[in-house]
C-alpha cells in the first residue's frame, strides 16, 4: 500500500491541531493562575512590596513564566483589575456587552427592572475590584503607566454608562429634562466606589441594603413617574 505525503499530512494534522489546542488551554490556565495569584499578593502586600518572585511562588510557577505572561508588575496589576471587573481572568477578553449579567440588563425591556438588575451587579463588582483599585490608586501616584491605566478604566466605565443611558433614552424611559449625558453622570456618581466604601465598609450596610439603595435612587432620579418598588 502506498501512502502519499498528502495523505500522511491529512492523517497527522488532527493530532497537531489537538496538541495545539491543549497547549493553548494549558497556557490559558497558567495565565489565569498567575493573575489570580497576583491579585492576592497585590491586595495583601500592596504594589511596592509585591514582587514577581512572590507572585510566582503564590502561583506555583517559575519566575520566567510570570514574566512571559505579562509586561512586568504594571501589566500584572492591569490584568488583575480587568479580571476582577469581568468576574474572572477567563472572561477578560469577552466584550462587556456580551457578558451574561450585562446582556440580561440590555435585553430587559422594563426600565425599572433594568436599573434594579444593574444595581444588583454593584456589590459584587466593588467587592472584587475595590481592593485592587485601592492598590492602583496608591501606585498610580508614582507610576505614569498605572496612572494611565487608572484614567483608562474610569473612561471605559463612563463610556459604558453612557451607552446604558442612551438605551434608556431610546426607550423613552428618562424623565423630562434628563439627558443621556446627565443620566450617565448620575449612574456614575450613585454607583461610585466611594459610596460602596462609605455605606458597606464604613457604615456596615449589607450588600442587599446597598443594592436596594442604588436601585431606589436611580429609579427616582432617572425615570418618568417611577415608583421605586415597581414599574414606572
Amino acid at each position: 500500500m502506498t501512502v502519499s505525503f498528502s495523505s500522511m499530512s491529512e492523517i497527522a494534522s488532527p493530532k497537531r491541531r489537538y496538541d495545539s489546542t491543549n497547549r493553548r488551554a494549558r497556557a490559558a490556565e497558567t495565565r489565569t493562575r498567575i493573575v489570580e495569584a497576583a491579585s492576592r499578593v497585590f491586595v495583601e502586600l500592596g504594589y511596592a512590596r509585591a514582587t514577581i518572585p512572590r507572585i510566582a511562588a503564590e502561583a506555583g510557577v517559575a519566575v520566567e513564566t510570570v514574566y512571559r505572561s505579562a509586561t512586568g508588575k504594571a501589566g500584572l496589576l492591569e490584568a488583575a483589575v480587568l479580571a476582577a471587573v469581568a468576574g474572572g481572568a477567563e472572561r477578560s477578553d469577552v466584550p462587556v456587552e456580551q457578558r451574561p449579567a450585562i446582556r440580561r440588563i440590555i435585553d430587559e425591556p422594563d426600565p425599572v427592572r433594568q436599573l434594579r438588575a444593574y444595581a444588583a451587579t454593584q456589590p459584587g463588582i466593588w467587592s472584587r475590584v475595590g481592593p485592587l483599585l485601592h492598590v492602583l490608586d496608591a501606585a498610580a501616584a508614582t507610576d505614569d503607566a498605572l496612572q494611565a491605566l487608572r484614567i483608562q478604566q474610569a473612561e471605559l466605565r463612563h463610556a459604558g454608562l453612557r451607552r446604558f443611558a442612551d438605551l434608556l433614552e431610546s426607550r423613552g424611559a428618562l424623565r423630562a429634562g434628563v439627558t443621556p449625558d446627565r443620566a450617565a453622570d448620575v449612574i456614575w456618581t450613585v454607583c461610585a466606589q466611594a459610596n460602596f466604601d462609605a455605606f458597606v465598609l464604613a457604615c456596615g450596610w449589607s450588600h442587599e441594603e446597598y443594592e436596594r439603595w442604588i436601585g431606589d435612587t436611580l429609579i427616582h432620579a432617572l425615570l418618568r413617574s417611577a415608583r421605586p418598588g415597581g414599574n414606572p
